[in-house]
């Protein structure tokens, strides 16, 4: 029981702290004028750094609730039902992070324009997820430290080789899988560094299920998180620096210049503590329902932020020109809007789907122009997206 209490009230929130956070750094970041961005100001250094946390704190979140539903069933292999549930997911996932980036106007003309092709948040995640169950599946009947310990040395492995990976551009890739692994053509995120905060969230869900009956979970959890958070945040440039003379090892004082995935990777443990330490004035039902909705909340948040489908958004009317006294509250009431609309969508997500889901059969039984149109631009579409993944012959 009370490691289901934990998962609601103390993974939850967190999850509803992060997305909160994503919607205020996006809102902020794309609207305020560049004039306000001042690096000497305390403040605006302040919210920058804080914006910084939460990209990993939400890969890493997501890593953990998705690895601790999985281990904790009894059933293994196939026969877990969070394998399927996760399959789909995973896909679910990528399938939305192209479909917000759909732009319609683009379509009727049966072109992709090639922000399309960007990666972001959800096709990281959701490759993440199909990675931890492909790890799962191939160690399942091995040792079970095998499994966390191959998502421990992932972690390892993307961050201390970053400086070198990503000068690479991964052009001999198709173009749209090249996006996944390299930041040159526009993606926002890609799969690696990524992964490794989401595969360390798996590593920490598989620990927290392993010992979630000790009587001392809580304490150990907290003072072992704090401890070995700070030790990352202001320690860990100062070790790779001494590595570095110690060896004359490149890699390490490059990571000294640009260590920021493992500064972060401490500022993730820290926010763990922080919430653990307060897991007992969590359990508030619009917190929660919050954290268990984060995805819809982030679609509605893209659509009236970056104008998904039609390229029209907040950002396409106000980037770059807003002071903080419009930007500050306006973010304030952003966070509010998406937050209400997805539990809107909640109370009427069965008949929502169900519309959408006859959308398709409508389209197959019109005939008219109109609809013509839009299966001929379609039928160019898939075409022209085989050709860049090297699927069909221009």
């Amino acid at each position: 029981m009370e490691g289901k209490q934990v998962r609601l009230f103390f993974i939850d929130a967190m999850r509803a702290w992060a997305i909160l956070m994503m919607l205020q750094g996006h809102f902020v970041d794309g609207l305020l004028d560049m004039a306000f961005r001042d690096p000497e100001n305390i403040g605006f250094q302040i919210w920058k750094y804080f914006r910084g946390i939460t990209a990993p704190v939400f890969f890493t979140v997501s890593g953990f609730i998705f690895t601790f539903l999985l281990v904790r069933q009894a059933s293994a292999g196939l026969e877990n039902p969070r394998i399927s549930k996760g399959i789909k997911r995973g896909l679910q996932l990528i399938f939305l992070g192209y479909l917000l980036r759909m732009n319609f106007f683009g379509l009727l003309k049966g072109e992709v324009y090639g922000s399309f092709y960007f990666v972001d948040v959800l096709h990281c995640i959701g490759l993440s997820i199909l990675g931890i169950i492909g790890i799962y599946q191939l160690t399942r009947n091995s040792r079970k430290w095998l499994f966390p310990s191959v998502l421990l040395t992932i972690t390892g492995v993307l961050f201390l080789f970053e400086p070198f990976y990503k000068t690479w551009n991964f052009d001999f890739l198709p173009y749209a899988i090249a996006n996944y692994f390299t930041k040159t053509n526009g993606s926002v995120f890609t799969i690696i560094p990524w992964m490794g905060y989401t595969a360390f969230g798996g590593f920490l869900a598989f620990v927290f299920n392993r010992f979630k009956s000790h009587k001392f979970l809580y304490p150990t959890a907290i003072s072992m998180a704090s401890l070995l958070g700070l030790a990352l945040v202001f320690l860990s440039s100062d070790f790779f620096m001494t590595l570095f003379k110690w060896t004359g090892i490149s890699l390490f004082s490059n990571i000294y210049f640009n260590n920021y995935l493992f500064i972060r990777l401490g500022d993730v443990l820290v926010v763990f503590a922080i919430f653990m330490l307060l897991r007992s004035y969590l359990n508030r039902p619009l917190l929660l329902r919050l954290g268990q909705n984060t995805l819809s909340i982030y679609v509605i948040h893209f659509m009236i932020l970056y104008g998904s489908f039609t390229g029209i958004g907040l950002y396409y009317y106000l980037s770059f020109s807003l002071n903080p006294l419009f930007v500050i509250p306006g973010a304030i009431l952003f966070m509010v809007l998406c937050s209400y609309l997805s539990l809107r969508y909640e109370a009427r997500e069965v008949a929502i789907k169900g519309a959408v889901a006859g959308i398709p059969k409508l389209l197959l039984e019109k005939t008219d122009p109109a609809v013509q149109l839009l299966q001929k631009s379609a039928k160019a579409v898939i075409v022209r997206m085989m050709r860049i993944l090297g699927m069909a012959k221009n």
